[in-house]
């Protein structure tokens, strides 16, 4: 049986998409194991996917104060930098270990994670596919999702995928090259394998919604977009019963949250959140994350919670005020609800310029900008403004019918059917042979 392995880093938010892609794929008759960080072991096991760990927990590393610092700076070079910096530190371990959990694989899924592998699964001759949740792909269209700032229009768009191509190689090259030491190839481009993956069509699948975010018809044919990919509440789940209660009690709360979104003063962001809820009349649901949300004294009207499926909870809120990370804004969108986001870094202002453009949602604050006067005029705004309401149900409705995982894996059964067998793994290639 075709055994598919999925390569996932980052926080809850960027594996969980992976992990139901997993899902998908082993329903459709695959074999399939994740490969992430140890704090999703039973994320990755509750779906039923085997799980094998990398060893490095990027919830430990961002909980540190001078992490904090750096991602509520918002400042994306700076954090790209200190994601280097840790990437060449844990570069041994890793390469000590992907060696042996990649070589067995018919087929590898991965997001960023392929710029670090690739040189060892050509090596292997295992084939790949690319999987992102945000556009990585030049356009004329629109700049880089990653520093929307760029925008200049046309060429000078295309120019801005070259350059954060090159920012994320840099993270990735300590692992590249500690790979290629040990497997004995020689040294990859100094621009990364951004080149050999166009040259071999290597496929490239994007799990957000084209009602969101129309696909650029500049782009080549392997690059498709699905439909989100979004891994519901497990099954015989229940939620709280204390939050039952609370939900049942009065009004549909908003929901404020900022996910791994790190502050320095977890107290004061809390009661901040508390402030603009009172302004605007509102009761609210705080969700503490890794972010946290953490007041000192809670309001009847205000429920604290940790970790819970927003599948379940989103549809149950009047508004979500959330961070702009792209699962987070896919589960607001889906729910047909008003989003207010708050961008911290990263592609967090590209989706929250596009949930104010489809007029689903206010216009973003930016972490830096947040006071409790301006989250609660755009509560407010998202409470009580109909036509905002109106599109964000039509636009939810239009993404409840799609199938981005369906979507996928028929991609995948297209290229690589449940027969397929890669040639065998004691001929190890060199860097630009034929696949």
């Amino acid at each position: 049986m075709t055994q598919i392995t999925i390569v996932a880093s980052g926080s809850r938010g960027d594996v969980q998409p992976y992990v139901a892609l997993g899902k998908g794929l082993l329903a459709a008759g695959y074999r399939v194991r994740l490969l992430a960080s140890e704090n999703f072991a039973s994320l990755a096991t509750e779906a039923g996917l085997a799980f094998a760990s990398t060893g490095l927990s990027i919830e430990a590393i961002t909980q540190s104060e001078e992490w904090r610092t750096v991602l509520e700076s918002g400042n994306f070079i700076a954090i790209l930098k200190k994601m280097q910096s840790e990437m060449k530190r844990h570069a041994a371990d890793a390469t000590r270990l992907l060696p042996d959990l990649l070589r067995e694989s018919d087929l590898i899924v991965a997001g960023m994670s392929v710029l670090g592998i690739h040189g060892l699964a050509t090596h292997y001759r295992i084939p790949m596919v690319r999987a992102y949740v945000f556009p990585f792909t030049p356009t004329r269209l629109f700049p880089t999702p990653l520093v929307p700032k760029l925008a200049l229009g046309g060429v000078f768009n295309r120019w801005s995928y070259q350059i954060t191509h090159q920012l994320f190689w840099q993270n990735s090259k300590a692992v590249s090259t500690e790979l290629r030491k040990l497997l004995h190839l020689p040294k990859g481009s100094f621009w990364g394998p951004f080149t050999e993956l166009e040259r071999t069509q290597t496929l490239m699948l994007y799990g957000y919604s084209r009602h969101v975010l129309p696909r650029p018809n500049d782009w080549p044919d392997h690059h498709q977009v699905t439909g989100y990919w979004f891994l519901d509440e497990p099954e015989g789940w229940s939620p709280p019963g204390d939050l039952v209660e609370f939900l049942n009690q009065g009004a549909p709360p908003v929901y404020i949250g900022f996910g791994s979104m790190g502050s320095r003063n977890p107290q004061e962001a809390g009661e901040l959140a508390l402030a603009a809820l009172a302004r605007s009349g509102q009761r609210g649901v705080l969700a503490a994350g890794w972010g946290g949300l953490r007041p000192t004294d809670v309001p009847e009207t205000v429920h604290l919670i940790g970790s819970l499926p927003h599948s379940w909870l989103f549809p149950r809120m009047a508004a979500v005020v959330h961070h702009g990370g792209a699962g987070t804004t896919a589960a607001g969108l889906r729910a047909g609800l008003p989003s207010i986001i708050v961008p911290f870094m990263g592609d967090q202002a590209f989706w929250g310029e596009r949930v104010r453009a489809l007029g689903v949602g206010t216009m973003p604050i930016p972490r830096k900008q947040l006071t409790a006067d301006r989250l609660a005029q755009a509560i407010t705004t998202a409470v009580t403004h109909a036509e905002m309401r109106q599109k964000a149900a039509a636009l939810g409705a239009l993404i409840r019918d799609e199938d981005g995982i369906s979507a996928f894996v028929q991609q995948i059964k297209q290229r690589f059917p449940l027969s397929h067998k890669p040639v065998t793994l004691n001929a190890p290639v060199q860097e630009g042979m034929p696949l």
